[in-house]
């Protein structure tokens, strides 16, 4: 592994180390009150969309009444609350959490992990990540790691670390990393750092999301790359990435998917980002590496 990577991955903690259900509130009550208000609803919308009384919503935001099992998954469903910070809300109250978080190489999510392979397959040529919410590589296709080794200069039998133990995020925006081959990086941190912001922001202080970005924050020139987002930038219907070393240049731009209607915290978090060429040369460059088993020139 080259001295980049092992950079990138030595102050990440893997999922399997770190708390399955972390607490960010005191109480139910102030769980309610902070998700209600974050999807910018009122006690009596509320009342509406999950048809219990505005009155007993108040009590409950109040602490002068205590919810049921049901009742907060009930709740958590009318405000689309993510399944891990459902969990939250249940241990707040006191109960089991609800939603298991397993990983893929749990038997029963066999054909979870069947479907994500085939996914990254049916990519190639090009590029593909499955990373978890907060962008640690999970599983790459074998072109987005003939790529990563290429761009940070590993030898081709060298393996790239899964299940959590590189940091896309991280290793993009760090100086010691990606950084230096990605010439529109401060574009590219603005779109990043949103999904972690996200997820700071659903998870609340003293959060693995909110330590992440922090960290990220802490980068070189990224604290200024947040407040000027670049609106001088090509009318364009995609942000590229630009990826650039030697006398390559890659011009790219990302989709990413979720597994639908899934109940596990694990599957519910899994993000597959696909990389696509944005002109004919770059298109060609990755046909080649695929034809020539490396990237073309090496």
């Amino acid at each position: 592994m080259s001295a980049t990577v092992q950079a990138s991955t030595a102050t990440h903690r893997p999922a399997a180390a770190s708390s399955s259900h972390e607490r960010y509130f005191h109480d139910f009550a102030s769980a309610l009150r902070y998700w209600r208000e974050k999807r910018g609803l009122t006690q009596l919308k509320l009342s509406t969309e999950s048809g219990i009384s505005q009155r007993h919503i108040s009590f409950l935001e109040s602490g002068r009444s205590q919810p049921s099992r049901e009742m907060i998954l009930k709740l958590g469903m009318a405000l689309d609350v993510p399944l891990r910070q459902r969990n939250v809300m249940l241990l707040a109250a006191g109960f089991a959490p609800a939603y298991q978080e397993r990983s893929l190489s749990d038997p029963e999510l066999r054909s979870v992990k069947q479907a994500l392979d085939f996914m990254l397959r049916q990519q190639a040529p090009y590029p593909a990540l499955v990373v978890d919410r907060l962008w640690n590589l999970v599983m790459p296709n074998e072109p987005a790691a003939r790529m990563m080794k290429w761009l940070l200069g590993m030898p081709e039998q060298a393996p790239i670390p899964r299940d959590g133990q590189i940091n896309v995020a991280r290793l993009m925006l760090d100086p010691a990393g990606l950084r230096p081959f990605i010439p529109n990086w401060q574009d590219v941190c603005g779109d990043m750092l949103h999904w972690i912001q996200r997820e700071a922001m659903s998870d609340g202080p003293g959060s693995e999301a909110t330590r992440l970005l922090d960290e990220l924050a802490a980068f070189d020139g990224i604290a200024g790359a947040m407040r000027a987002p670049n609106l001088d930038s090509r009318s364009l219907p995609f942000l590229p990435v630009i990826l650039k070393k030697d006398n390559v240049s890659l011009n790219l731009f990302t989709t990413i998917a979720t597994l639908g209607t899934p109940h596990d915290v694990t599957v519910h978090e899994l993000r597959v980002e696909s990389f696509f060429p944005a002109d004919e040369a770059t298109a060609n460059w990755f046909k080649a590496m695929a034809e020539q088993g490396r990237p073309p020139g090496t």
